[in-house]
């Protein structure tokens, strides 16, 4: 059994081989020793180069075919069993789900398990207040009503300076840019007639009861 397969990446090439093995949890890894490959590549290669170079086009494929066996075969399949002795001193399996961690960051070493199995109490304390935290920062912050002063439906309408055109707060009674009174709150206001009191609208010339000219 060759253990670490489905956790490694292979980065040999013709020059030699050699291997990275991940963390099953936090995937840190370890990157085994360069092996050179003495065994026989010197003939592969002169092979792949006579099949490039000594041929037409159509002897491409076995160039590939000779650069793949010069990588493959008896001697990668040895130097990849040398590279998984070399990384199983840099794991630990445990026993518990068969994973292979790290020792430094990802192995309880009190349990004899990983900390996906046995998580460490200090930790695990630590991570489960913090997300406690977030989920109430989370509720707390959407039971506020961050938008009760903001006029959605434009009732109070989009207030400009008459002279400027700058943009005002519909309470705003001059121009913060050219001192212009806002129009706005001028017909707001109530007005009343000079002689009899009864109430006009701000653009009103004569009063409506009376006839009378403001």
């Amino acid at each position: 059994m060759i253990q670490f397969v489905a956790n490694h990446d292979d980065l040999s090439t013709d020059k030699g081989f050699q291997f990275k093995f991940y963390c099953d949890k936090c995937r840190n890894g370890h990157m085994s020793r360069f092996q050179p490959n003495a065994v026989g590549i010197a003939g592969e290669l002169m092979r792949a180069a006579g099949s490039l170079f000594g041929g037409m086009f159509n002897e491409a494929g076995n160039a590939a075919y000779h650069v793949q066996r010069a990588i493959g075969g008896k001697a990668h399949d040895a130097a990849l069993d040398t590279a998984v002795q070399e990384g199983k001193q840099h794991f630990k399996q445990c026993t518990r789900c068969g994973h292979w961690v790290c020792p430094d960051v990802c192995w309880n070493g009190k349990a004899g398990l990983c900390e996906d199995c046995a998580p460490d109490e200090h930790e695990e304390l630590a991570a489960q207040q913090a997300q406690a935290g977030r989920e109430q920062i989370y509720t707390k912050t959407r039971a506020q009503d961050y938008t009760k002063e903001l006029d959605f439906l434009n009732r109070g309408g989009i207030v400009q300076c008459q002279s400027c055109n700058t943009k005002l707060n519909p309470t705003q009674k001059f121009c913060p840019q050219c001192g212009t009174p806002n129009a706005a709150l001028a017909q707001a206001k109530e007005k009343f007639c000079s002689d009899c009191g009864a109430t006009m609208k701000g653009e009103q010339r004569f009063c409506a009861e009376c006839g009378s000219k403001q």
